[in-house]
């Protein structure tokens, strides 16, 4: 079974390490559209939207989740980018991601990887 199907089981099951690089969306726009934009912008199908936690794949070991603000908060959107492999690969894939809805959406997207403002 690949590391994408084992990621719908339990957490204590599975020891999965994840690296994650946020991306910052500030629109108000909610979690299905959001969803449906990025995979038409990478071309790569939801998945996992039954079981809750839908993701799409970017690349071998990343994967991006969207992040809804709790109750009653206003945007932004925290779209989350994990992978596998490394912090420099979440990063990378963000990045790309970042490019392409640029390039692909009126949206307003800025990486948030938690360091300072310079980057």
């Amino acid at each position: 079974m690949s590391w994408w199907f084992r990621r719908g089981a339990r957490r204590d099951d599975i020891e999965v390490a994840e690296y994650c690089a946020t991306i910052i969306l500030y629109q108000a726009i909610s979690k299905l559209d959001t969803l449906a934009v990025i995979s038409l912008v990478v071309d790569a199908p939801v998945e996992n939207a039954k079981l809750g936690r839908p993701v799409i794949r970017l690349a071998d070991q990343a994967w991006v989740e969207v992040e809804l603000p709790k109750l009653g908060e206003p945007p932004p959107l925290a779209i989350d980018v994990y992978s596998t492999v490394s912090t420099d690969q979440a990063r990378l894939e963000a990045l790309t991601l970042v490019s392409a809805l640029r390039r692909q959406t009126a949206w307003d997207v800025r990486p948030d990887f938690g360091e300072s403002d310079d980057d």
